[in-house]
């Protein structure tokens, strides 16, 4: 079987999409979550760019990774000047980085035009560098820059840059679509002419800006490829780059070929939410293999025949990449999604039940009134719970009131300054007592719970560690003005799950208060 090495670049190619700065903790712990997931390489950074990568470098150094050798990234001399005076070259040395990879450029018309230099010089640039620092004892890889656009316009001046770099001793010739633009089939054509030639490896670093950097990958695999570079989630400058996350299980489960185990894959879902809390970027729901809606499943046709068979609408056993399914409920949903998405959590319902039907039809009911259930899964148990003979609410809410208030404050010099106060007042009973608390907040939300939680923390003291962590509105029927109805989205965190519920109502603080008790009811239904 062939062995595909798997060379991640988060560290350096990912933290260049917009809105990451990874510090150098963040980029620490990431090394240390891909050396036990089971990658080969892990790119570090550029040494010298900043002092950032430099400090990574020095600290990485006393991690000792059980799987994955330390890449640094730089490029290869500037024209005109000795290897050996090369500020870049120096800081690539000084990083310690037992592998070095050197991104050269291998398309005539970028040497000549953004370069500019001889088509001679760059063929020299990249061949001083790759065998000074073989001489330096450093594993080394090409990233030959924009080799498939330059393959295109000049295919004998790119394979010469390769040719090159192979005498000078490059380990790896990586073939780069930089601009993220050439299709599958031509991805395959070039890397055929490039193995059928080359007496080292080849990779592929392909980028997304066609939305094809994952089926180039696979395409440039089939034809001979065996390192792969990509980043997790697809992380990336412009449109991202090859999306190992997608990549890993595909040449496993689909071609077959030797990149991971199977308990290591199992972590994949792991890793990417992972990395993504790393980059304080929310986890994507709707990538493939690893996001949270990757399995879900709405239409009764599909969960119906998910429940005779596990492949009816999956083309994979979730749990192989450590995901699961989801059956979402909605008023799409038909009798057998009640019944699934109840079996889930532990409530038998017989198909054929009452129970079930009566669920389905408050279901319906509820999501014309303005609920929707498929992104409020926590809503959506507590209805099936509550439908229970035996289920007995943690608290009973009375009745509630809020009051908003503009207060003046002292004048300036300029102008008199005004500011928003909201109280909340709330009666609930709580195990036959009756709780009356008040609380001020920034807004009548923010009152909401802080009052509820002044009178249910006597009581639950775990819900401390409960935290709103999104809130979202969204008006419905918005032809009515503000007479709509509002649907209000919850996502609650406690710090280890999350979890999210709604609430609807033509009065905004109604439904935000539903959405709010849910919040509460589903932690202390299901806290340990």
């Amino acid at each position: 079987m062939t062995r595909i090495e798997i060379y991640d670049t988060t560290l350096r190619d990912g933290a260049q999409r917009e809105g990451i700065s990874f510090s150098v903790l963040d980029k620490l712990h990431i090394a240390q979550k891909l050396d036990e997931f089971g990658v080969d390489y892990i790119e570090g950074g550029w040494p010298g760019a900043n002092p950032k990568d430099n400090e990574f470098f020095q600290r990485a150094a006393l991690n000792h990774f059980k799987n994955a050798r330390l890449v640094a990234f730089g490029s290869t001399r500037k024209a005109g000047v000795a290897v050996e005076s090369d500020v870049n070259i120096r800081a690539l040395l000084e990083s310690g980085a037992p592998v070095v990879t050197l991104v050269g450029k291998s398309s005539a018309p970028q040497v000549e035009k953004v370069l500019a230099t001889s088509l001679e010089e760059n063929i020299a640039m990249v061949a001083d560098s790759i065998r000074y620092l073989k001489s330096k004892g450093r594993a080394v890889f090409l990233d030959a820059e924009h080799f498939f656009d330059g393959f295109k316009a000049d295919k004998d001046y790119s394979l010469k840059v390769l040719s090159a770099a192979e005498k000078a001793g490059a380990d790896c010739l990586v073939l780069c679509d930089t601009n993220g633009g050439s299709l599958p089939e031509e991805v395959g054509e070039a890397v055929r002419a490039v193995v059928a030639v080359a007496g080292v490896p080849v990779g592929i670093h392909a980028h997304n800006d066609a939305e094809l950097a994952v089926a180039n990958t696979l395409a440039a695999v089939r034809a001979g490829a065996t390192q792969v570079q990509g980043t997790v989630n697809g992380y990336g400058e412009r449109c991202g780059n090859a999306n190992l996350c997608s990549i890993i299980p595909a040449l496993k489960l689909k071609i077959g070929l030797d990149v991971i185990d199977d308990q290591r894959l199992s972590r994949l879902a792991d890793l990417s939410h992972f990395v993504s809390e790393a980059a304080n970027l929310a986890p994507d729901p709707f990538l493939p293999y690893v996001g949270h809606s990757a399995f879900s499943h709405k239409a009764g046709l599909h969960v119906s025949g998910l429940s005779r068979w596990v492949f009816a609408y999956q083309h994979i056993d979730p749990a192989a990449v450590g995901n699961k399914p989801r059956t979402l409920v909605s008023e799409l949903a038909g009798r057998a999604n009640i019944i699934q998405r109840a079996q889930e959590i532990g409530v038998a319902l017989s198909p054929r039940s009452a129970e079930a039907q009566s669920l389905l039809e408050r279901v319906k009911q509820l999501e014309s009134m303005g609920f929707q259930y498929e992104n409020a899964e926590a809503s959506f148990d507590l209805l099936v719970h509550r439908a229970g003979p035996g289920y007995r609410a943690p608290f009973e809410l009375i009745d509630f009131m809020v009051v908003i208030e503009k207060r003046r404050r002292r004048p300036t010099i300029a102008c008199e300054e005004e500011e928003m106060m909201s109280e909340a007042i709330v009666k609930v009973r709580v195990n036959g007592e009756v709780m009356h608390t008040a609380a001020e907040g920034n807004g009548p939300v923010n009152a909401l719970d802080l009052a509820l939680r002044k009178a249910l923390l006597p009581y639950y003291p775990a819900l401390d560690a409960v935290k709103l962590t999104d809130f979202k509105v969204r008006v419905l029927e918005e032809s009515t003005g503000t007479e709509s109805l509002v649907r209000v989205l919850i996502e609650s965190s406690n710090g280890a799950e999350e979890w999210h519920t709604v609430g609807a109502s033509a009065n905004l603080i109604e439904a935000s208060w539903l959405a709010l008790v849910d919040s509460l009811e589903y932690f202390l239904l299901n806290r340990k």
